[in-house]
């Protein structure tokens, strides 16, 4: 629909950006903390770009004061930011660091000292690697009394003073990339398992959203999912039902257990035909329904189109641009059900992820018509390469058009009716891209950290960072 007029953003709209502990802190072996999946995962040759890893990253745990005085500069509402589990138990369970809460207390206090929010994301894919050692971490159901332990710790400790709360970030990519593609840890390739993984992280995630309507009454928690609206190739019946087919098993099958406690039952039908369906303990759907959020977090960064995949067809075995070398991702699918396809219509980044603004307004759009609960953009943004300039600046203007054209949308979706909480871009600061090393930037603060040669992690502010403080000071007015 077209509009002569767009709603302006709300007054209290959370204006922010994002972060992960493993992404910026550093201090991977220090005060306490015990060593994470992520640890050792980046300690296998080949896994990431360059052999690059977190044990400095950005090195946010001795230097959030400085961030968080350019976010103050900047007129940030809101900061969403990890807790590292095992940098609070450094094996999983057991006792205490009280030097990991110290950290995190102080963190906050000091966003609070420049009144921007603190958002709290209880868990962004560090698992304490004690756990996977002692029972293969998410492949087990002991892991679900651990997290909510875990958990509570948290809201006992910051409940006074965050009011919201990430549970789980982006479940459906740690639990496949974990489990499917083998490209993130723990590395393994086993349909059935991820079914059974995934399960365990839906019980884990309700049972401390449960847990939280008791020691934060007042605060509001909901996961991040990592959402890819899907598009249909052709208006071929066989396109469009390839991609009801996407959308239901990359899609529905995260949101509709955490809006509904049930699983899409046309997707668990095909599951138990191919034995590979979880197995489920009778009180689990009653502990789903009971971990309902309060608002869907959405981390948006593309759409998907596909088309239909023959039973003798693509797998999911394509390569995944790691490497910034535009053009080198390959279609991937499952046979019987769906291929991706190239979309025409739609720019791509060098790491060849689509730039599709309007998709994010047509997902919004979905959410709020299935689910009709608010949204918290938890994360949203274009990595890419920046360069610094002989005279110290850094002109991002990509940047700036990017988020630009999402904000719009963002804009847009709301006048359609859909209720929104904040927008977090990704990210602040430059920081570790996971697979990807540091070349890949997403950052208003330009980090001068590197695979190779010198890195002094001075931080340099990029020509976005003075837009996006423009755009909060005007509350979205000069979009």
């Amino acid at each position: 629909m077209l509009h002569e007029k767009l709603k302006a953003f709300p007054n209290d709209f959370l204006w922010g950006a994002a972060s992960a502990a493993y992404q910026v802190e550093g201090a991977w072996n220090i005060d306490g903390k015990g060593v994470s999946n992520w640890d050792k995962f980046v300690r296998i040759p080949g896994k990431t770009f360059k052999g690059t890893n977190g044990d400095v990253a950005v090195d946010h745990y001795h230097r959030y004061k400085e961030d968080i005085a350019l976010m103050a500069e900047m007129g940030l509402k809101t900061y969403r930011f990890s807790v590292a589990w095992s940098r609070i138990y450094p094996d999983g369970q057991g006792e205490v660091n009280q030097k990991g809460l110290d950290f995190y207390n102080q963190l906050i206090d000091e966003l609070i000292k420049y009144s921007i929010e603190p958002i709290v994301t209880i868990y962004h894919w560090d698992l304490p690697q004690a756990l996977q050692d002692k029972y293969g971490g998410w492949e087990s159901r002991e892991i679900i009394e651990d997290f909510k332990n875990y958990s509570i710790t948290l809201f006992k400790e910051f409940g006074d003073r965050v009011k919201y709360w990430v549970s789980l970030n982006e479940q459906n990519v740690f639990t496949k990339s974990g489990y499917q593609t083998a490209m993130h840890p723990p590395g393994v390739k086993d349909d059935k398992l991820f079914y059974q993984v995934n399960h365990h992280a839906n019980l884990a995630n309700a049972a401390a959203i449960k847990a939280f309507r008791k020691y934060v009454p007042n605060g509001m928690i909901g996961p991040s999912f990592a959402y890819i609206p899907t598009y249909a190739a052709t208006s071929k019946p066989e396109d469009v039902l390839a991609a009801e087919n996407a959308e239901e098993f990359i899609n529905y099958w995260w949101m509709d257990v955490y809006a509904w406690g049930k699983y899409p039952k046309t997707i668990w039908e095909y599951l138990d035909e191919k034995g590979i369906a979880p197995k489920v303990q009778e009180n689990d759907f009653k502990l789903l329904k009971e971990g309902k959020p309060d608002f869907m977090g959405v981390n948006y960064y593309q759409t998907t189109t596909y088309e239909k995949n023959p039973i003798d067809g693509v797998t999911m075995e394509g390569n995944f641009n790691t490497t910034g070398k535009k053009g080198t991702l390959e279609d991937t699918g499952v046979p019987g059900l769906f291929k991706t396809v190239k979309n025409e219509h739609l720019e791509k980044t060098n790491w060849d992820w689509n730039i599709d603004p309007q998709g994010l307004r047509i997902g919004l759009r979905r959410i709020t018509n299935r689910y009709g609960l608010p949204i918290l953009i938890s994360e949203n943004g274009l990595g890419e390469y920046d360069t610094v300039n002989e005279d110290g600046t850094v002109h991002d203007d990509y940047r700036i058009e990017y988020l630009k054209t999402h904000l719009k949308a963002i804009q847009e979706a709301m006048t359609d009716g859909v209720e929104m909480i904040g927008y977090c871009v990704w990210s602040f600061t430059d920081l570790l891209s996971w697979l990807n090393g540091f070349q890949k930037r997403y950052g208003f603060v330009y980090v001068n950290q590197h695979e190779e040669g010198e890195h002094d992690l001075r931080r340099i502010k990029k020509k976005s960072f003075y837009w996006y403080k423009d755009v909060i000071e005007s509350n979205g007015e000069n979009l």
